[in-house]
């Protein structure tokens, strides 16, 4: 008898899925996108209406095999992949690369892996939609214009090794105009004045000064230590009343349940999350852990999506939820619904939410891993909270008066007081009551202290991952699906370095090519040029539009400029500057050159002679160590990955291992030496590598554990056993 196969994206969706189906089905993996446009060519026939040429990576082929072995034998063939416009390209490629009869062919389409949501699927097929495949395709071929003609022409014209993108080049820009206006800031002072008073009952309270005389003050009103001394003098002697009491009953609404751009948001505010992070913790909720007995379940539903509404069937079960965990007071009459502030939410049907209410974070903790549990615990709890009703407040506001000097001024001390805590009850933010004792008209109260505050406004920001994300958003570029890689591309390129707090600071090569692209290619970096263009990919989803008019209003103008721009910009301009300094090493003069990782000095003379030093001297240690290849002297260079050594002859490079002073407790041999990863974090491990591969995350003291007896590592406020099931720390002195 022959079976029907259902073929879906990832082993571990077809996995869960496989639980769902009974023995009449095959559930197989592609292993993600089977085909793509070939890795070192251009791969698309400008000519000949854009046409892609699409081929199978060598390490698919053993995958396309075997689902072409399968679907040969297959009654029917499924194609389960994602409910966006990347599965739905990926079911496109499937089916051209199978060459399945129409009549056995089914596209299926379901937002959560579960067995209610894979049998509905599987009754109501559909075919492929090839407005969606179109988008993805003009995407794609977009980027691969912008990115495979772009990108050669930095490297002529600024340094080997660059990159530009449609949507990367605008994330790029976003951090370089964020790094200025940090660089342009000044701070100015300002000073507040708070007083501590207290009532005939020795009943103390806060209050800060908002008016003098007539007039409310505002932020820069006291703009130095005199005049906020001038008023505390004043009113040190004071006597005050009560002037004024308001009190009045506040709501508060709950949020919307995630789309992916609020949920990446949110984990990298309150758990530290990178965008590619979370979303690789939302993918392994999406398609199945193992939860006791119910064996592998999907948590959540689809997580690219930037839509924020809910299905009748869930918000149904959250009110029974609600019902008989709180009470009734704590689930809605009818479910509450929100708006998105999308202009096309198409990328999938619902936000993202929990498969099932019932399956609450405690039910799941023991079985997920600690940051899979928190992405889940946040999700299921915003999506419960969004259908549970208002927290209600008491707001109180106290006003206090007194006379000094000629002049009224006025103090105002605000409380408030949960009444009933509604969606508070399971959701993530927290109020934090502020009780004020009972104050009346009339009431004289006790000056406690009356003191100045000092303050200087701050520099915006660096973008972090959730700020980089909303002003994506914010300016409409990129959709769901692409926040993540695009974040991950700029770092990946150089362009932006993770910092103090994992912000993003732009490189000095990001300046350099923003301010080339700005200059001489402002509709790539341009944010509404940009925008326009996801608008653009909207319409041909939707089928308002074909791709090939749009791709050829692109590229007809960009390749004319790129051609002119080839001719008139010259690299020496760009990234070469002259200088007053000498050569150490020949006498020539030196020019500040502009490198991969940024401006450095060089001799003029290159390649005859090859001496360079960094702009900002710093003091290396000296070295007596000999060229491993020539046998020539070494000097130490500072990289962007620390120090190392260079030959002054053939310009051979080795690491410089800085050592720990610690010895190494595996081998006996070693000593323990500090060193990066590709990626640039530091770690420790022996010296003796990769004879003895012994190696540390933290940086060791050099103690011993007195519990083991294994190596004591520095964390950032204490200390502790670097062995994992050991328990010894201790805070730093």
């Amino acid at each position: 008898m022959k079976k029907n196969l259902v073929i879906v994206e990832s082993p571990t969706k077809a996995k869960t899925i496989s639980r769902f189906l009974g023995k009449k089905f095959v559930v197989q993996s592609s292993y993600g996108h089977i085909r793509d446009l070939p890795k070192r060519l251009l791969g698309v026939d400008v000519l000949n209406n854009f046409e892609p040429h699409y081929v199978i990576p060598p390490k698919n082929k053993k995958a396309v095999a075997a689902l072409k072995k399968a679907a040969k034998n297959a009654e029917i063939v499924y194609f389960a992949t994602d409910a966006d416009r990347e599965g739905e390209a990926i079911a496109w490629h499937l089916s051209e690369i199978l060459k399945t009869p129409p009549e056995r062919a089914r596209r299926i389409v379901f937002h959560e892996i579960t067995k209610e949501a894979v049998e509905h699927a599987l009754a109501n097929p559909r075919a492929i939609d090839r407005g969606l495949v179109d988008a993805q395709q003009a995407r794609r071929i977009l980027d691969r214009l912008v990115g495979y003609k772009l990108s050669p022409f930095l490297w002529k014209k600024i340094v080997r090794g660059l990159s530009a993108g449609r949507v990367q080049s605008v994330a790029v820009r976003l951090t370089v105009s964020r790094e200025r206006e940090i660089i342009a800031f000044t701070a100015q002072e300002y000073w507040t004045i708070e007083g501590t008073f207290a009532t005939p009952a020795d009943e103390q309270f806060a209050a800060r000064l908002h008016r003098i005389g007539e007039g409310t003050l505002q932020k820069f009103d006291i703009p130095t230590e005199a005049q906020a001394k001038k008023i505390t003098g004043a009113l040190a002697e004071a006597q005050f009343a009560v002037a004024a009491v308001e009190q009045k009953e506040v709501r508060r609404t709950p949020s919307a349940p995630f789309t992916t751009s609020t949920l990446q948001q949110e984990a990298n505010r309150k758990f530290g999350f990178t965008a590619k992070q979370t979303m690789m913790l939302a993918q392994r909720l999406y398609e199945g852990q193992e939860i006791g007995d119910e064996g592998s379940v999907g948590l959540i539903t689809y997580m690219r999506t930037d839509s924020v509404s809910l299905s009748e069937k869930f918000t149904d079960e959250v009110r029974n939820y609600l019902h008989k965990t709180f009470g009734e007071s704590y689930g809605l009459a009818a479910a509450r619904r929100f708006t998105t502030k999308s202009k096309l939410a198409q990328e999938a049907h619902e936000a993202i939410r929990p498969t099932s209410a019932w399956r609450t974070p405690e039910q799941t903790q023991k079985y997920l891993e600690p940051s899979e549990q928190k992405l889940y615990e946040i999700i299921w709890r915003r999506a419960v909270a969004s259908q549970m009703p208002e927290a209600m407040l008491e707001a109180s506001a106290v006003d206090l008066e007194t006379t000094a000097d000629d002049a009224s001024y006025g103090f105002r001390a605000t409380g408030s007081v949960i009444r009933f805590d509604g969606f508070l009850r399971v959701g993530m933010e927290s109020l934090k009551e502020t009780v004020l004792p009972e104050l009346r008209e009339g009431m004289i109260v006790r000056t406690v202290d009356v003191a100045p505050n000092q303050h200087f406004t701050e520099p915006p920001a660096r973008y972090s991952d959730a700020s980089l994300v909303h002003a994506l958003e914010e300016h409409d570029i990129g959709r769901p699906s692409t926040y993540a890689p695009t974040i991950a591309t700029i770092i990946d390129r150089g362009y932006v370095l993770r910092v103090e707090n994992r912000r993003l600071k732009p490189t000095e090569i990001a300046f350099q090519v923003t301010d080339l692209l700005v200059e001489h290619f402002p509709q790539i970096v341009d944010y509404g040029f940009t925008a326009k263009m996801e608008g653009d990919l909207d319409r041909i989803a939707t089928g308002e539009t074909s791709l090939v008019p749009i791709l050829r209003e692109f590229y007809e103008p960009f390749a004319k400029l790129l051609k002119e721009k080839e001719k008139i910009i010259s690299k020496k301009e760009l990234t070469e500057e002259a200088t007053d300094e000498i050569c150490a090493r020949c006498g020539k003069p030196m020019i500040i050159k502009l490198g991969r990782y940024g401006k450095f000095y060089a001799c003029s003379a290159f390649p005859t002679c090859r001496y360079t030093r960094p702009l900002e001297e710093t003091e290396l240690p000296e070295t007596h160590e000999r060229c491993e290849k020539c046998g020539e002297e070494t000097e130490i260079k500072k990289g962007p990955f620390g120090l190392y050594f260079r030959c002054t002859k053939c310009a051979a490079t080795k690491a410089y291992l800085k050592s720990t002073g610690v010895p190494c407790p595996s081998c006996g041999k070693g000593a323990i030496v500090e060193r990066r990863t590709r990626r640039g974090k530091i770690f420790f491990s022996c010296d003796q590598y990769p004879t003895c591969t012994f190696a540390l995350w933290n940086r060791p003291t050099g103690e011993k554990c007195p519990q083991c007896g294994s190596l004591v590592v520095e964390m950032k406020n204490k200390k502790r056993c670097s062995k994992k099931e050991c328990s010894h720390e201790e805070l730093k002195a």
